[in-house]
């Protein structure tokens, strides 16, 4: 988020985003009242964090003028609604469909993104693999059982899920499809929990 950042870079990233054609560095010495030497030693910091990236040169007249823009990085920084649009399309969704339905595509969705990030069934290991990519902080427990187990730090769709519970089938159906067989929430977040924790068991119905 921006408030990681120190108050001239914030600022140096918001004139930015007013200004999607870029600015130059005289531009924003201009707007942020600042040095050019301290713009330029910004812009190499932004830069180098993936925030600020070299767009077109402007003719002056002179030596051409380089402008500098937000990247794709720096716009996620600022506040978005995500979580508001998919609560309105889950609420339209379970109205139309009706609770079972809803349940049904969602492990519908889990099924499809596992299908597009593997061909084959794979263990828990790649599967954590997978989860870690989309920001879950999962990792690989084995009890003294011998029971594999998939604990999770971090629920990537916690306020979507508290809302509306029915999120969680995404999850068993992924790593249940990924696994090829059924996921079980042994410990739940949402449920008071300290983890996500699951348990891959063989598909019921296997020979």
């Amino acid at each position: 988020m921006l408030e990681g950042l120190g108050r001239t870079q914030r600022d140096l990233l918001h004139v930015l985003l007013h200004r999607p054609a870029g600015m130059s560095i005289d531009e924003l010495a201009q707007a942020l009242a600042i040095t050019r030497t301290a713009v330029r030693q910004h812009l190499a910091a932004l830069e180098r964090d993936g925030l600020v990236r070299r767009g077109a040169t402007r003719p002056t007249g002179r030596r051409p003028e380089q402008l500098h823009q937000l990247s794709d990085k720096a716009r996620e920084l600022f506040p978005r609604q995500y979580s508001l649009l998919a609560n309105l399309l889950i609420d339209q969704v379970a109205g139309l469909l009706g609770a079972d339905a809803l349940q049904e595509l969602m492990r519908g969705l889990g099924r499809k993104l596992a299908a597009d990030l593997e061909t084959q069934v794979v263990d828990e290991a790649r599967i954590v693999q997978h989860m870690n990519q989309a920001g879950y902080e999962a990792a690989v427990f084995f009890r003294s059982s011998g029971e594999t187990q998939i604990v999770a730090h971090n629920c990537v769709f916690h306020h979507l899920a508290k809302a509306h519970p029915v999120v969680c089938e995404l999850d068993l159906a992924l790593i249940g499809a990924l696994g090829g067989g059924e996921a079980q929430h042994l410990e739940c977040m949402l449920r008071g929990g300290q983890v996500c924790r699951f348990v891959l068991n063989a598909r019921t119905d296997a020979p």
